[in-house]
């Protein structure tokens, strides 16, 4: 039925679009046309002027200038990371969100709202009006694996809503978080055609990946790298951007008024690290929203959601989960205190994020915009995040290499939590708080808790219900074909020569009339599925996966059988509003009826094969600049910026760094290379002119090898060679972690006689900070060690030449053999 309703859709938006319209007079200068829209770019228009011999008999005309259609909205398209449902106060929440209100207040919430679980599948449907495997993004690019539904790549038979309303007459743009490049094309290599101005969108402020730090983010100016944080302490991403968008929307309307815009505006609040400032942490802190711990905010939440209105009066709280999670009253007084810092920094983050998208909503309202400005405002591109583990963390990379520390341990980051100190995360039951009324967090796509956001819709000139409620199911997927109704504009069948997936979405502006309120939801089937787990809506019905993962268990053994290795339990949601009621035993054949269109939905987008792992896809070969090198040589020029999947990777191997020196009179200093920074990475570098070599080890630890002396004028070689005692990634392949984060030994030589010698006991098992970068001749982002220099402290001398050498432990047989054998024990266990 949906796909039904795709094409009827698409149809009937051709229709509206096939009378052209045309403004000024044909031929001048300032003539407009709209285009047909379905063949795109559109082919040249023919030339209606007249050629004779000379120029003063002819007659000269010029092309038109392409234009939406009359009265076709502005798009202002907002959406945060990581908020679950309850986290506003637009949706009962207790952080003050007043942007979102204001929305809500002047246009119409919407309660029944849906995203994938995860942030870039979210954001690559909602970019394009497709289903997230359907356009390549099953999971994240960071575990992309060689399979059409999971290769991170949009095709080219998928363009983005960027690149139609461009074509269209639209100037475009994108701030914020591009979590749609894939990894090994996210250097300055390139290629380009996969970021957001490869996609349409004509200009790009924002950084590339899962998540940054709002102090000092790897930060990109449409493709180049910038570092406006350097040299201007207190700087934050948040404030920053919003900056860039207003600068850009007035720049933009004082070159020509008329001309419409699409910004595309995606925040990196509220995901980890909460990096909110001083002052709104502050504020937050002093109002004292979570004293009184999870379990009460639940039932405060709860309490305000049913005075809104955006859950029904019969909607019943999902019970506590109690064999996974502690109850408030259980805690310490120490941990209900660094507990409370958490949530008060991230309250202070999602209220700073949401002060200053109203910045933004501001400036279309001085340029006086705003009454012919769609505002689509989508409250988190998932649930709230559990990835923190149960304690929360200061540094979101120890919880990404399974390294979880006591409240005792977190507390000496007490006093900077939110600072540029801390990659901060907090502990899981605030999230499972953030998500009420419903069950389950972010990644878990067959409960609401994973999926449900709220959103509100403003368009002050075609919205008159003002602060109206809408029940409709909906998803990501849909407002690509709203978008597209609103403003007039064909789907088109082929882009560059290149035949267009049909748009899987259906349009919701229906639900902006009074009278279509209460309305059926023409999105009649949605299914999902994320890191294995399943689930799938269909007209009122929610099947759905119980996950057997906790979402904050990013190691150990992933489930090899995600077909057939899940219970499931059913819902009608029509009279369940949060999934309390399992009634799959009272009605098998409805069970049996929905899995089989549910594997049906699988195989017509992409969906198969199924994967649970986690750990295993991290670090699954994939396309990179770097792949199957084991010499890396660099002409000792400065470059700074290189990202993972383009510089080499010493991580669970043997390794060798060998730089040629050049030191000038007086002595030099400076970072000859460092990759990673203040929370996990390396760095070789001179200090007053003596060479050190230093491990960061996730910030818990430090290992340094040191020379003895400063080095004097002249030529030198600085070498470090790493021999690692184990089997590397090469075990994940039997679903065992046996072989990574193990010791070695690491022996520092300068000019070519040892100076240090030491063992690691362990190594960085997983991953180094994705923010941070492989950089040659000076520092980017944050350093590897505080006390010994500031970025971006470059290197006062000269280096001639650079080579970094790795050699990966290889499985023997015999190896192969054991690991086979443990990983058929594990499964028959």
């Amino acid at each position: 039925m949906l796909g039904f309703a795709c094409v009827a859709f698409s149809l009937s938006v051709v229709a509206t679009v096939h009378a052209q319209q045309i403004s000024g007079g044909p031929g001048s200068p300032d003539a407009l046309t709209t285009i047909d829209g379905r063949y795109l770019p559109p082919p040249p228009q023919p030339f209606t002027g007249q050629i004779e011999l000379n120029a003063a008999q002819s007659k000269p005309a010029w092309p038109a200038r392409v234009a939406p259609p009359k009265g076709a909205p502005n798009i202002l398209l907002i959406m945060t990371d990581d908020v679950g449902f309850a986290a506003p106060s637009t949706f009962g929440g207790v952080i003050p969100t007043p942007s979102l209100d204001r929305i809500a207040a002047e246009g119409l919430r919407y309660t029944n709202f849906h995203s994938t679980a995860l942030c870039s599948p979210t954001r690559a449907a909602l970019i394009t009006g497709r289903n997230h495997h359907s356009v390549g993004f099953g999971v994240v690019s960071e575990a992309a694996t060689g399979f059409p539904g999971y290769n991170s790549v949009i095709g080219k038979d998928s363009s983005t809503i960027g690149r139609i309303l461009l074509e269209n007459g639209y100037r475009t743009s994108w701030f914020g978080k591009d979590h749609n490049t894939p990894t090994w094309d996210a250097s300055q290599a390139g290629p380009f055609d996969q970021w957001p101005t490869g996609m349409g969108f004509e200009y790009f402020y924002g950084f590339v990946g899962g998540d940054t730090s709002q102090w000092q983010p790897n930060l990109f100016r449409n493709t180049t790298a910038i570092y406006p944080y350097i040299g201007h302490p207190g700087w934050n991403l948040t404030t920053a951007m919003a900056d860039d968008a207003i600068h850009w929307l007035n720049q933009l309307n004082d070159i020509n008024p008329a001309m419409p815009f699409l910004l595309y505006y995606v925040p990196g609040g509220t995901h980890s690290p909460h990096h909110a400032t001083p002052e709104w942490i502050r504020k937050i802190s002093d109002m004292h929203l979570f004293d009184k711990g999870w379990n009460a905010l639940r039932d405060q939440i709860f309490a305000n959601q049913k005075k809104l209105g955006v859950i029904p009066q019969d909607a019943k709280l999902t019970p506590w989960p109690e064999n996974l999670l502690k109850q408030w009253d259980s805690l310490t007084d120490e941990e209900k205190k660094l507990f409370i810092r958490q949530a008060d920094v991230y309250g202070a983050y999602l209220a700073y994020t949401d002060h200053e998208i109203g910045r933004v909503i501001d400036a279309v309202e001085r340029m006086g915009k705003l009454d012919n400005t769609l505002i689509v405002y989508i409250s988190g591109d998932n649930g709230a995040s559990a990835e923190g583990s149960p304690n929360g963390t200061p540094s979101e990379i120890l919880q990404f290499n399974g390294v979880e520390l006591p409240v005792k341990e977190q507390m000496k980051w007490y006093d900077v939590w939110g600072s540029d100190l801390t990659y901060n995360h907090f502990a899981v039951p605030w999230a499972w708080a953030f998500d009420t009324p419903y069950k389950w967090t972010k990644q878990i796509p067959s409960f609401f808790g994973g999926t449900r956001q709220g959103m509100a819709i403003s368009w002050p000139a075609r919205i008159k219900d003002k602060g109206g409620v809408r029940w409709q199911f909906h998803h990501v997927v849909d407002i690509v074909p709203t978008i597209l109704e609103v403003t007039g504009i064909a789907a088109p069948v082929m882009v560059d020569g290149v035949a267009q997936k049909p748009v899987e979405g259906v349009s919701l502006a229906y639900s902006f009339d009074k009278a279509k309120g209460d309305a059926p939801s023409p999105h009649k089937t949605q299914y999902f599925e994320m890191l294995g787990v399943q689930g799938l809506y269909n007209d009122g019905w929610m099947l759905s996966a119980v996950p057997i993962r906790p979402p904050w268990q990013l190691l150990g053994k992933a489930v090899l059988d995600p077909a057939s290795a899940f219970k499931f339990e059913l819902y009608d949601v029509r009279h369940d509003w949060t999934q309390n009621d399992d009634v799959a035993p009272a009605n098998p054949a409805k069970v049996r009826e929905m899995t089989d269109l549910m594997f049906a939905e699988f195989a017509k987008h992409q969906v198969l094969p199924l994967d649970a792992s986690v750990a295993t896809r991290m670090v699954t070969p994939r396309p990179s600049m770097s792949g199957g090198r084991r010499s890396f040589v660099y002409s000792g020029e400065p470059v700074t910026g290189i990202p993972r999947g383009t510089a080499p990777s010493l991580l669970n191997t043997s390794y060798n760094i060998k730089a040629e020196i050049d030191v000038p009179e007086g002595g030099a200093e400076g970072v000859i290379v460092t990759d990673g920074g203040r929370f996990g990475g390396y760095g070789l570098y001179l200090l007053k002119g003596k060479p050190i070599f230093v491990w960061n080890l996730l910030d818990l630890k430090r290992m340094r090898w040191e020379g003895k002396d400063a080095l004097k004028p002249g030529k030198h070689t600085l070498e470090y060679d790493f021999k690692f005692d184990g089997l590397g990634f090469a075990t994940l392949a039997f679903n065992n972690i046996s072989g990574i984060g193990r010791p070695g030994v690491g022996t520092f030589k300068v000019d070519g006689k040892p100076a240090s010698t030491q063992t690691m006991d362990r190594t960085t098992p997983l991953t180094l900070p994705w923010d941070e970068t492989f950089d040659i001749g000076s520092d980017t982002g944050t350093p590897v060690d505080d006390d010994d220099y500031q970025v971006p402290f470059r290197f006062t001398g000269t280096i001639d030449k650079l080579t970094v050498s790795v050699d990966p432990p290889k499985l023997t047989p015999a190896d192969e053999k054991r690991l086979l054998e443990g990983e058929r024990k594990a499964s028959d266990n």
